[in-house]
C-alpha cells in the first residue's frame, strides 16, 4: 500500500536555529521518535475533562497520518495508538473512515480525519515538533458497549462526551466539555 504524500517539517529534517532551545518534554519527543518511530503524548483526565493521548512521528517515519483517542485510561489509550502505530509501521496505512479490530481489550475503533481548526487546542506538541500545521492526524474512536460510536445515533450522553467530534469545524460542534475553552 502506498503512504500518502506529505513534505515532513518538522525538528529532525529541519534545522530551524532553536535546537538548544528544546525543553526536556520537546527532547523526550525527538529521542522517542528517533529510536521507536513515534512518541506518545498522554494527557490525563483532570477536573477540566477526560484524558486523550496522540503520536508525534508516525507522520515523520512512516509518512501516515497522526493518531489521537480521546476519554479512556490514557495507559489504555496509549497500548491502542502503539498497537495502530505498528500496523502502520508494518505497512498499513490507517485512513480516514476506516475501522480496526482487536486494538486493545477487544475493542473495534474507527479513524476519523481531524478538522485542522481543533489543532491548537489539542496537538501543541505536535505542532511544536513539526512547526506548523497542516500535519494529517485521524481520530481514533470506540464504541459503546453496544457498539455505537459517539457520532451515531442511539449512542447514550454520557459516551457521546467521553470523545470530541473533531471531524466538525468547531462551531459547529456539540456544547460539552471539549468546548469550555474555545
Amino acid at each position: 500500500m502506498s503512504r500518502a504524500p506529505f513534505a515532513c517539517r518538522c525538528v529532525l529534517c529541519h534545522d530551524y536555529g532553536d535546537r538548544d532551545a528544546a525543553d526536556r518534554a520537546d527532547l523526550g519527543i525527538i529521542e522517542n521518535v528517533r529510536r521507536h518511530g513515534w512518541h506518545v503524548v498522554m494527557v490525563p483526565e483532570d477536573e477540566i475533562g477526560p484524558g486523550f493521548a496522540y503520536t508525534i512521528g508516525l507522520s515523520h517515519t512512516h509518512g501516515v497520518p497522526e493518531l489521537a483517542l480521546f476519554g479512556l485510561d490514557v495507559h489504555t489509550m496509549h497500548r491502542m495508538l502503539n498497537a495502530l502505530g505498528d500496523r502502520a509501521a508494518a505497512g498499513a496505512v490507517p485512513a480516514d473512515g476506516q475501522e480496526h479490530e482487536g486494538i486493545a481489550e477487544g475493542r473495534r475503533v474507527a479513524l476519523r480525519n481531524v478538522d485542522l481548526r481543533w489543532y491548537r487546542t489539542f496537538f501543541g506538541r505536535a505542532i511544536r515538533f513539526y512547526r506548523r500545521p497542516p500535519f494529517p492526524v485521524l481520530q481514533v474512536t470506540w464504541p459503546d458497549a453496544q457498539g455505537r460510536f459517539h457520532g451515531e445515533e442511539g449512542a447514550g450522553d454520557e459516551h457521546r462526551e467521553s470523545q470530541p467530534q473533531l471531524w466538525l469545524p468547531p462551531d459547529e460542534h456539540p456544547a460539552g466539555v471539549w468546548t469550555v475553552e474555545l
